[in-house]
């Protein structure tokens, strides 16, 4: 066996806009989308990064009741989930050529901590930071 994480879901309500969104405005790439009845399973991958998926799940059958689904996609709305992060290597230029691309941002880049941040939310309200590697001081 192979220790490692491989696939990472997040939560979304309409698993098409979701699609349209991590590949057409973010850049990522479909890895596999997969029909069983009405289940999907649909995961796609950052061009840089081919060994790790990120799973666009949508609550319900057969992981989750109804009442579950409905709670867990009215978290993900008000963005209750915990965040994800994007590391790149300029957070001011990544931002300026993502707004271009129509993602909207929660927060405009900001430095601190020896780095540069800024925030953006996906369609189903998922929060994300997008992280510039601190600069070597050395």
């Amino acid at each position: 066996m192979n220790p490692g994480i491989n696939v990472v879901g997040a939560y979304v309500d309409d698993q098409d806009e979701a699609l349209a969104f991590y590949v057409g405005k973010l850049g990522f790439r479909v890895h596999t989308d997969v029909r069983n009845g009405p289940y999907r399973w649909l995961t796609v991958q950052h061009p840089e990064q081919p060994s790790f998926q990120l799973g666009l799940f949508t609550p319900g059958p057969p992981i989750h009741d109804e009442a579950t689904a409905r709670t867990l996609l009215a978290m993900v709305a008000k963005g209750a989930m915990p965040p994800l992060v994007l590391h790149v290597s300029d957070c001011r230029d990544s931002h300026a050529r993502l707004k271009a691309a129509g993602v909207e941002f929660t927060q405009e880049p900001i430095e601190r901590y020896g780095s540069v941040d800024a925030g953006f939310r996906d369609p189903a309200g998922n929060g994300w930071k997008m992280i510039q590697a601190p600069r070597d001081t050395a």
